[in-house]
């Protein structure tokens, strides 16, 4: 099935479709270049520049919270229908950065860069898109949110091998040169385009409100949503599942030979959860009418929770490491669908781009900060502490859903 042909039964997706193409490739090319660049070049500039892992990667933690603390800046930009000149500037800004990155002289320049290209990510990352395809679609951005997100899930795929490959041509200054180009000359005129398309898509529909406390007590502006619990529920599940994933993937590796897998199985593990997220994503299409936000959700949150235990009493017990790829693979890839979609569902349009910005934040830093957190865990307890944290993690998160959606469901 080709992306406008999945695209089309949805009626109010058939103006847009072209746009909602474009930004599904402009967003993957933006993950490849300003995210995944950073795993694809770490063993480079250890082995070339001889710069200290944990500067790196601090530097790396920095801009992806840099990239959180934006985001409702962005999001509250998008609102005001300035979302075209949001995608431009912040695409041309990560180009410009990332073709200055070969320059620095010595690794604290370095970092300083890097540390920008978080902006970058704020403007041009799935989180900016979602806001703008919710702004323009309403009810049917969940198909669209989840084509992008398809189709976005094979960055990595792509930054990998085309970064290996240019780096052994000319080694990662050609290489960071080379995805600045690809930035400039294909992301950035794509992502304008679409921008520029599902702006005037937005301009010309009405502003969904729900019935809920969040609409019915103070508006549904940014303001009153924050001050809710039940946003704050909302964004306290998606940020403690999204904490629990970013410390099972970072530690990965060495977590899966403590507990008994050589590297090869460890790697192959690590290699299936993309696809079963791409998997999770294309079963998500065309479910709108017959499952409900929630609780898909739910669903996905019980699979997240079910992939951690699987791993705690793996024990080199092979089934079990398979059986936990194909749950955290399809836990995970459900939520960066759900959390725009089911943030629409309970707390409206009106202001959601500052709104989604904001748990945005939390999400992110709590994505940012997980692996820290997971090194520590594991120096009082070894991986077994930090699964037995993930395992709570996805059960707090499933009450702080129910606290959410149960008090949007009341209040209706």
């Amino acid at each position: 099935m080709s992306l406008g042909e999945a695209i089309r039964p949805a009626s109010s997706l058939a103006g847009p479709r072209r746009a909602i193409a474009a930004l599904s490739i402009s967003t993957t090319l933006n993950w490849a270049c300003l995210y995944y660049a950073f795993a694809a070049l770490l063993p480079e500039w250890e082995a070339a520049e001889n710069w200290p892992k944990t500067g790196l990667t601090a530097a790396f933690a920095g801009a992806v919270l840099l990239s959180a603390l934006a985001a409702p800046v962005v999001g509250r930009r998008i609102d005001r229908g300035q979302g075209p000149r949001v995608f431009v500037l912040a695409g041309l800004f990560g180009a410009v950065i990332l073709s200055l990155i070969p320059f620095a002289p010595i690794f604290p320049v370095f970092a300083g860069l890097w540390l920008c290209l978080g902006l970058a990510m704020a403007g041009t990352l799935y989180e900016p898109c979602f806001a703008l395809l919710t702004r323009a679609l309403g009810a049917d951005a969940r198909r669209a949110i989840t084509l992008v997100t398809l189709v976005g899930g094979f960055a990595g795929t792509l930054a990998f091998p085309l970064i290996h490959w240019l780096s052994g041509i000319g080694g990662w200054r050609l290489a960071c040169w080379s995805l600045a180009a690809i930035l400039f000359f294909v992301a950035l005129p794509l992502h304008y385009y679409a921008a520029r398309r599902l702006e005037a898509a937005a301009r010309r529909r009405p502003v969904f409100e729900p019935t809920s406390s969040a609409s019915t007590k103070g508006g549904t502006n940014p303001e009153a949503v924050r001050t809710k619990g039940a946003f704050w529920a909302l964004s306290a599940a998606f940020a403690l599942v999204g904490a629990g994933h970013g410390l099972i993937i970072n530690h990965a590796l060495p977590m899966l030979s403590d507990f008994g897998f050589s590297s090869a199985e460890a790697i192959a593990t690590v290699s299936a959860i993309g696809p079963m997220q791409v998997l999770a994503r294309l079963l998500l299409l065309g479910t709108e009418r017959r499952l409900p936000a929630s609780i898909a959700t739910l669903l996905s949150f019980v699979a997240l929770t079910l992939a951690a235990t699987c791993l705690l009493f793996s024990a080199g017990f092979l089934p079990l490491l398979v059986l936990f790829a194909a749950l955290q693979g399809f836990g995970y890839g459900a939520i960066s669908i759900l959390r725009p979609v089911l943030l629409r569902e309970t707390m409206g349009e009106a202001g959601f781009g500052a709104i989604s910005g904001t748990m945005a934040a939390v999400y992110v830093s709590a994505v940012a900060l997980a692996p820290f957190a997971g090194s520590l865990l594991w120096r009082v307890g070894g991986y077994s502490l930090a699964l037995g944290a993930v395992l709570l993690a996805c059960l707090a998160a499933m009450v702080c859903l129910k606290a959410a959606t149960g008090r949007s469901a009341s209040a209706s």
